[in-house]
């Protein structure tokens, strides 16, 4: 699959990320390791990513309540599955917060074993949503839900690192700026080697030979020293076990898929290119059952991980997936003592560059709001409101979807009418015996409620005729108003005739016409 050049720029700064050349361009796995330039690429990205997973994992341990080896066994595990069985190439995947925070509780109230369970649960889970096309409902998304997540997640990211710039030494400042420096100015340089790798390289080297105590990677918690093991819960499979992980494992399956499927969407559109929405989504579930049977606390795609990987180093296959993964279990078990001097500030300096690097600043400015309807604006806000106030971007793509759908059905609620057009006189008494109403506009639930009182029940002829033909029924609303029109009619002795119904709105009042109870 072709690849268009895309460059993402700041305003008033340079790239941030490595620009593919024209002979780097193919996304493909098999044409990446024939392409030198193309591999290398890949194989950095890779790198940086891995650094990046490592206290990003722990904390995630943390939250969940679990020891850090099965944060980083799971997101090992996780990284290398998912980059045969995902449909999202370049896309990373490994243990995050928000499944975290999911299930947590069953790691503090029921022990390991049922947190493991948990996760193998939310595996089957996934995949039996993805065989049901739960990937299809992407399409329902509105594109400023999308936008909310996305500036959301920018905040989000950004907040993440600000306790690692609080209450720290003095130095920690200026060892960020030099890393926010150097990705900023090496690509106008040189693209050869992730600006990211660079700044993480360049400032360890430097606290270590100046002896500087900086707050460093070996701080978040003890990394393994042994290869991670097949793991099996000791759960009785009982009903009452089904009980207590049955809803945790559900959240995490429905939050697991809808960022995994929202991060794959979002790379699809930094990358011009189609990923199969379906196969992430049964990839995710057994990435999932992968990570519990390997004593992982299980996750889904890390959209701040993702950036790094798409944006900021310019990967686009899935060898950066499965090197990060090989890289994280190499780093920390291979290199542990020499990871853990990694200053955070390095890492702080990389993760604010792709906070600043993922939000959408044209959303933003001052000229798109005033153009944007206040509707538009308003489902952003909440998006964004939402997800950084719960810290649950699943939460935050909820709230926007439901205020994008009742903002919707509030603005066409007014596009449907109903006018009288023609009284006709059959007897020639000088009294209409006909009178027929033209109803125009989408009949559903939002329009046709009101649809009952447009009409002069008592005044009208004795024959009446609705005409629909510039209309049509959408719902059940909608044919039970029409029952309500029809007996309020009826209980003065007068005839209705419903006319114009195209062949969809005709089968559908055909369907449920009396079958709706008594119109009133």
């Amino acid at each position: 699959m072709a690849e268009p050049t895309s460059t993402t720029t700041l305003p008033g700064q340079p790239h941030l990320h490595v620009v593919p050349e024209a002979g780097e361009r193919e996304t493909s796995t098999r044409a990446a390791l024939r392409n030198p330039r193309r591999l290398r690429t890949e194989v950095l990205a890779g790198l940086v990513v891995a650094l990046a997973l490592i206290p990003e994992a722990i904390s995630f341990s943390i939250i969940a309540g679990v020891d850090p080896r099965v944060g980083l066994f799971s997101s090992f595990v996780m990284a290398v599955t998912i980059a045969f069985v995902g449909g999202r190439p370049a896309m990373i995947t490994a243990a995050t917060g928000a499944v975290a925070l999911v299930i947590a509780p069953v790691a503090r109230e029921y022990g390991l074993d049922y947190f493991i369970a948990t996760v193998l649960l939310a595996g089957v889970l996934q995949i039996v949503l993805a065989v049901l096309g739960v990937a299809r409902l992407m399409r329902f998304i509105p594109r400023m839900v999308m936008v909310g997540f996305v500036n959301a997640l920018a905040i989000l990211i950004f907040m993440a690192q600000v306790p690692y710039l609080v209450d720290v030494p003095w130095l920690v400042y200026p060892m960020v700026a030099l890393g926010l420096l150097i990705m900023v100015g090496l690509p106008r340089l040189t693209t050869a080697v992730p600006a990211p790798l660079v700044a993480i390289v360049v400032i360890t080297t430097l606290a270590w030979a100046a002896g500087w105590q900086l707050p460093d990677v070996s701080d978040q918690g003890e990394l393994p020293t042994s290869l991670p093991e097949l793991f099996v819960p000791d759960v009785p499979l009982t009903l009452e076990t089904l009980q207590i992980i049955g809803p945790y494992a559900l959240a995490m399956a429905l939050v697991g898929l809808l960022e995994s499927l929202m991060t794959a969407k979002l790379v699809d559109g930094v990358t011009d290119t189609h990923s199969d929405k379906t196969r992430e989504s049964w990839g995710l579930g057994v990435a999932n059952l992968a990570s519990g049977f390997f004593g992982g606390m299980g996750g889904c795609a890390m959209i701040g991980q993702t950036m790094i990987n798409v944006k900021v180093s310019g990967a686009r296959t899935r060898i950066s997936t499965f090197l990060a993964g090989v890289f994280l279990l190499a780093l920390v078990v291979g290199a542990g003592p020499a990871v853990g001097m990694i200053p955070m500030a390095a890492l702080v300096a990389v993760m604010i560059m792709v906070s600043v690097a993922t939000f959408d600043w044209h959303s933003v400015h001052p000229a798109t709001l005033r153009r944007m309807p206040v509707s538009e604006n308003l489902v952003m806000l909440l998006t964004v409101v939402v997800t950084v106030v719960t810290h649950n971007l699943a939460y935050g793509v909820i709230v926007g979807v439901n205020a994008a759908i009742i903002l919707f059905a509030r603005r066409v609620a007014h596009f449907a009418s109903v006018d009288q057009v023609v009284e006709t006189d059959v007897d020639g008494d000088g009294e209409p015996d006909v009178r027929t109403y033209k109803v125009s506009g989408e009949l559903f639930f939002a329009t046709s409620n009101d649809l009952v009182y447009q009409f002069d029940y008592a005044g009208d002829a004795h024959k009446v005729v609705i005409d629909l033909s510039d209309s049509h029924i959408w719902d059940a609303s909608t044919v039970a108003a029409l029952d309500a029109v029809q007996t309020k009619y009826e209980r003065l002795g007068k005839e209705v005739e419903i006319v114009g119904l195209n062949w969809s709105s005709a089968a559908r009042h055909e369907q449920l016409t009396g079958q709706l109870g008594e119109g009133h």
